[in-house]
């Protein structure tokens, strides 16, 4: 007979975050950063979001170089984009097997120790903090584990899969940064927008054995990642006839802050990511053609890493990806600076 075994009481958020505090001084500079990056997406900033790095943060030593290269950059195309680093330490898994992330596996090639698991998601995160000054984006994969990082997030992410539960939709309601509502594994806009909108007012609701009301987060936003049709076969949503559709439903209806961060890998990119820089392009060309498409696109995710490609989870080569194949450091840096030039 299918049971659970409940095998040892975890840690609370709160425990774990005072063993491993954020420094005061930090605290205030991402006070400014969320300033920054809220300004992006309520328009007030032309500045544009670039929210990148792996697909799934498997190693702290490759990650750590990663963003450390990528905090040189930064500084180089400042007066344009603003960057956050994927640190994506838990992945949803289609069919619910295979890896899923630091979280369960603090060790790629070892077994589950949620336990270790829970310590080193935070420890990745603070010491990418504390040695880059950049502060990450991470999956709202398991809402009840939000509380272990949310005093380190700049930006948080609601997958395809998740995107139409309510208790993410519940809780992104409560998070005090912008939360990326992206469109489901179907394509569905209604459903992507019925989450932005749930996610924007004031919920009510149980959250780890307490009553709980928020205030709505006016910075709940689309990201588009393209579809799988009815055939099984992937398509892309950021073409200039999808973006024209959707900003003229957005902006009319009855949601604060209409905007629009495109994915450029998944279902978009055909999971081709050296396509990424191409999309990039194509969505600015839209932008220039369309004042409602520039009106809403505040951004793109990209997924990059050290080495190009991907490969299996013993695979052994450092800074390569082990889920959804990245562009490596050379086309990451390229990518960017001509987004720069371009904007």
């Amino acid at each position: 007979m299918p049971t659970m075994n409940f095998k040892r009481r975890l840690p609370i958020p709160q425990e774990i975050r005072e063993e491993m505090p954020l420094a005061p001084e930090l605290a205030e500079a991402k006070q400014a950063f969320d300033a920054e990056v809220a300004a992006v997406i309520t328009g007030e900033s032309s500045k544009k979001l670039l929210i990148i790095g792996p697909c799934s943060a498997d190693r702290e030593d490759s990650v750590l170089e990663y963003v450390t290269r990528l905090a040189k950059v930064r500084d180089e195309v400042s007066e344009k984009l603003i960057i956050i680093p994927r640190v994506y330490t838990n992945k949803p898994r289609t069919k619910g097997t295979g890896y899923k992330g630091l979280l369960h596996q603090p060790n790629p090639e070892g077994g589950t120790d949620l336990l270790a698991g829970i310590k080193a998601i935070r420890h990745m995160h603070l010491r990418v903090i504390e040695e880059t000054g950049m502060f990450t984006a991470d999956e709202m994969l398991y809402p009840d584990n939000y509380r272990f990082l949310f005093d380190l997030l700049a930006y948080v992410a609601i997958g395809a899969r998740s995107v139409e539960n309510q208790d993410h939709r519940q809780v992104a309601s409560g998070v005090e940064v912008p939360v990326g509502m992206k469109n489901p594994t179907g394509g569905s806009t209604a459903v992507m927008l019925n989450a932005i909108y749930a996610a924007q007012q004031s919920q009510d609701f149980i959250y780890r054995n307490w009553d709980v009301t928020s205030t709505g987060n006016p910075l709940a936003h689309a990201v588009l990642r393209g579809y799988r049709g009815l055939d099984n076969i992937m398509y892309p949503n950021y073409h200039y006839e999808y973006l024209e559709r959707l900003a003229e439903v957005y902006l009319n209806g009855e949601y604060q802050n209409p905007a629009v961060i495109i994915d450029c890998n998944h279902d978009n990119s055909g999971k081709r990511p050296f396509e990424q820089p191409r999309i990039c392009k194509d969505v600015l060309e839209s932008c220039r053609r369309n004042s409602s498409i520039a009106k809403v696109i505040r951004g793109f995710m990209v997924e990059s890493y050290l080495e190009d490609g991907n490969q299996p989870v013993d695979g052994g080569v450092y800074g390569k990806s082990i889920t959804d194949a990245c562009i490596g450091w050379n086309k990451t840096v390229r990518l960017i600076y001509d987004l720069a030039e371009r904007l």
